[in-house]
């Protein structure tokens, strides 16, 4: 039998009420109504609900004293009454201790009903002593009584709830303020510590409207005002500030009011999906060189930027001062650079009053100022910053020499760089060396791969170069060796600044890289260097990462381009910084030992000797070891026979000693056997499946191989496939395993290699079923995806064609292409799995049946057209 629940007649008219409500307020908001006002509407319309409720909650409870002895308040964003439409809705019932056997019956009643009406409720029962201990160590309560207003029952309570908690605010501020701001950094941390992130957080991420709910919560605690208003008038911050934050607040409302309506329920963030969306709704539509969403998000960002520099200057001079600090910190100061210009302390350099006159009339000072703090590995004080910022727009654009001079000093120092740079470009005076700075500020770059806007990630990367200095590995040696580390640094800073135009973004960034050194008056060879890297920045990040490093061609290819040691190792930090800049683990262990990699194999050939010469040693010298590796059983005809038929690839990628261990295991393999085993790599936490059998096992091994792993939810890297003597194939492939991120069980190994004997010992011209992985940001189809694209290159390598495969991911992509490459007749020898740049870049090098590189122009165009059929999602 269905058991049905009744509710309470005023639920029923309150859950018709508030449903009513919200859509008229979403009419009003469609009509254009202001987000502040469309808030407080919100706040008044579940004022009404909620009193509703406790009137008929009290009625029923039929207790005469109890109205006096309890005090509703609202919290939080209701108490503030900024609300958004599905937003939580705080409140705090407040009791006199003399009322405590009565006050569960009423918190459940307004629970039970209030949630009935389908508010999403946060509720709380306290006295007022249990109040003030339990914020006294909970900042989320804390900050919440800050904008705590009556609403119903004992005015006498509620005012002394409240005056209790300002005294007890203001008294605690050494406490509070410091716990409030450590309370948002952490918040930051997880939501969005940069505003520039790409999907930022409306609320939450840095610049978001909790920045100007900080405000409120720390200025309450330390000058006992709340209201920007107030805060105004005791000078805190300008009436400029305050108008800025008045129109962010605006702004932030209404674009948190639209997400929510347009979604029925809170959604606070800003994906890609409703940046598209909204473009066109506050009326921007593209240009020759930025999307809609691009100029939407752009805007976006100069909002939030205005936002977290106020909110900045705010929190750091509401900071307590140690008393004895300000007396006697000075004192135990020292002189910075031996001048009366700045001094220092343990931790800040700071401008004297004659600095301060020198900063606000020349660019080349505050360039001298920002080295010597990163020198001495000091941090810039508040007050200099600020008049940095104010002396900034009458400064000529025009730089001298003394300028390029400095801005060079400051590059060649690893310490604080990325802080000082970021620091420079948010007041504006980085636009001043570099005037593309100004075109790539708040620059959107709208895919999948970077998560930080163009200005962001070329300091990033700036940043991420320097942080190698600690690296364990070669890339720190190759860094800490760097001489000229001040052009790498200049080229990381300018490396992205041509994208948003038409053109190609490594184009116009060679252009702006080589109007930058004449602005810098850079040496014409340096200048050279700096353009090369610029324009060049993607070359060895595609060789690493779509070709073969252990193909003798790919390092010959980029020994030519880089010509020199000093600009291949450039290169190779720049790569791997640029990499590491995208987002937080994109350049992880197996990334970087491919850059390392063939950045060591490149080494060699820009050595004395000829190319071909060094390249025959090696294969030579590789045979020799693997013979040694295995010892008596290396002369043994079988053995003989595989040494010296090892395809090149394995024979320079794999150690002598594997390749000795997997030739043993081969020996007793017999036709129609298959073998599948696994290695687990600890350092770069991947696993190696090998699977051994004859050529002759079944029609198309790779691509049901292929299919094996992906069916068990395997994420694969890369795939090497060895044809042995005899018509042995060895085919590895290295995997990710999402369902195990440290080391996979024995039985989960044994499960991954069943499927891999199984595709090949019962094969069936089914599709295998692949599990869908679900993703936080799937992207609807509706949205506007980059072309996929099929490159065929038959002039990269001496023995394979190559074939890039940049498509859009879906469920089973991987499978369609091998099986497409099966049916077309091809032979894969090295394939590059699932490496993203914008998109899924797979990469295979092949051979026709009888293993002969394809060149004919007819058949190389067939190949193009019939794996972009294959690769066209299929139609519902």
């Amino acid at each position: 039998m269905a058991v049905t629940l009744s509710l309470r007649p005023i639920v029923i008219a309150s859950k018709a009420r508030l449903a009513t409500g919200r859509e008229r307020l979403r009419e009003r908001h469609a009509a254009g109504e202001s987000g502040v006002t469309l808030c407080a509407s919100l706040a008044d319309l579940v004022d009404t609900i909620v009193l509703d409720v406790w009137d008929e909650a009290l009625a029923d409870l039929a207790d005469p004293d109890l109205r006096r002895m309890v005090a509703l308040a609202p919290l939080g964003g209701y108490g503030r009454r900024d609300v958004a439409p599905y937003s939580d809705v705080d409140l705090l019932l407040v009791y006199d201790p003399a009322a405590a056997a009565t006050v569960p019956e009423l918190a459940r009643r307004l629970v039970q009903d209030l949630g009935d009406t389908g508010l999403e409720l946060g509720f709380s029962a306290r006295t007022v002593d249990q109040t003030h201990d339990a914020a006294g160590s909970d900042i989320t309560l804390f900050t919440s009584l800050v904008e705590a207003r009556f609403l119903a029952g004992s005015v006498t309570l509620y005012t002394q709830l409240v005056r209790r908690f300002q005294h007890f605010a203001q008294r605690g501020a050494k406490k509070f303020v410091p716990a409030i701001a450590q309370a948002r950094l952490e918040e930051r941390r997880k939501f969005g510590e940069m505003s520039y992130m790409l999907a930022p957080n409306v609320k939450r991420s840095r610049g978001g409207l909790r920045g100007i709910q900080l405000l409120r919560w720390i200025g309450l605690s330390r000058y006992g005002f709340a209201e920007p208003e107030e805060l105004e008038r005791l000078g805190v911050f300008s009436s400029e500030e305050r108008q800025t934050l008045r129109r962010a607040t605006e702004y932030l409302l209404r674009l948190r009011n639209e997400l929510h309506f347009h979604a029925g329920k809170a959604q606070d963030t800003l994906d890609r999906v409703e940046q598209v969306r909204l473009a066109p709704l506050y009326g921007f539509h593209g240009d020759a060189g930025l999307l809609p969403a691009e100029q939407f998000m752009r805007h976006y960002f100069q909002i939030t930027r205005e936002v977290r520099y106020i909110v900045g200057n705010f929190v750091n001079e509401a900071q307590p001062k140690e008393r004895l600090s300000r007396v006697f910190g000075p004192m135990f100061s020292s002189r910075a650079d031996n001048t009366t210009d700045y001094r220092m302390g343990p931790t800040y350099i700071w401008a004297t009053a004659r600095g301060l006159q020198k900063l606000r009339t020349d660019l080349a000072e505050i360039l001298r100022l920002t080295s010597l703090a990163a020198g001495y590995d000091k941090r810039i004080s508040h007050d200099t910053w600020t008049a940095v910022r104010q002396a900034l727009p009458k400064l000529p654009d025009k730089i001298t020499p003394e300028v390029g001079e400095r801005f060079l000093s400051l590059l060649a120092q690893p310490s604080r760089l990325g802080e000082m740079l970021r620091r420079l470009m948010e007041l504006g005076v980085l636009e001043k060396i570099v005037p593309a700075f100004e075109h790539a500020r708040g620059l959107l770059q709208f895919n999948q791969y970077h998560q930080y806007t163009v200005d962001e990630h070329c300091i990033l990367a700036v940043q991420r170069a320097t942080e190698f200095a600690a690296h364990p590995g070669p890339i720190g040696q190759v860094y800490a060796r760097l001489k000229r580390k001040h052009l790498l640094h200049l080229a990381l800073l300018l490396h992205d600044l041509g994208k948003g135009y038409p053109e190609d973004h490594s184009e116009v960034g060679r252009t702006i890289a080589a109007e930058t050194c004449r602005r810098l008056d850079l040496p014409a060879d340096d200048a050279r260097l700096v353009e090369f890297l610029v324009h060049k920045h993607l070359s060895m990040t595609h060789m690493a990462l779509w070709r073969d490093v252990d193909d003798e061609q790919t390092v010959l290819s980029l020994a030519v381009e880089v010509g020199t040691p000093e600009a291949l190792q450039m290169l190779y930090l720049h790569s791997a910084a640029d990499l590491a800049a995208v987002g937080p683990g994109v350049l992880n262990d197996w990334k970087l030992d491919l850059f390392t990699t063939l950045y060591e194999r490149t080494l060699e050939h820009l050595g004395v000797d000829e190319p071909a010469a060094r390249a025959q040693h090696r294969t030579v010298r590789a045979r020799e070891l693997v013979r040694a590796a295995l010892g008596p059983r290396g002369a043994e005809p079988w053995f003989a026979d595989q040494i010296e038929r090892l395809p090149g690839s394995y024979l320079l990628g794999s150690p002598p000693g594997t390749i000795a261990e997997e030739l043993a295991r081969l020996t007793g393999l017999s036709p129609g056997i298959v073998d599948a085993w696994a290695k687990y790599d600890r350092e770069r936490r991947v696993t190696q499946y090998l699977v051994a059998t004859f050529e002759q096992i079944v029609p198309g091994v790779f691509h049901r191989l292929t299919g094996a792993l992906t069916s068990q939810g395997l994420a694969i890297l890369t795939a090497q496939i060895n044809t042995l003597a005899g018509g042995l194939v060895l085919d590895r492939f290295v995997v990710a395993d999402p369902d195990h991120p440290d080391e996979p069980p024995a039985f989960r190994f044994e499960e991954v290699c069943t499927a891999l004997r199984t595709s090949l010992l019962v094969p069936t011209s089914e599709q295998p079923k692949f599990r869908r992985l679900w993703q936080k940001h799937d992207t609807p189809h509706d949205l506007d995806a980059p072309p996929q694209r099929v490159n065929v290159d038959a002039s990269s390598s001496d023995q394979f064609t190559i074939v890039d495969v940049i498509a859009n991911d879906r469920v089973g992509l991987l499978y369609a292409i091998t099986r497409k490459l099966f049916e077309l007749g091809l032979s894969v020898g090295v394939a590059k799995i699932g490496t993203y740049l914008d998109q899924v870049v797979d990469v295979f090098y092949v051979t026709d049946a009888a293993g002969r590189k394809i060149t004919e122009e007819s058949r190389l165009r067939t190949i193009r057209d019939e794996l972009l059929q294959a690769i066209e999602p299929p139609r519902a």
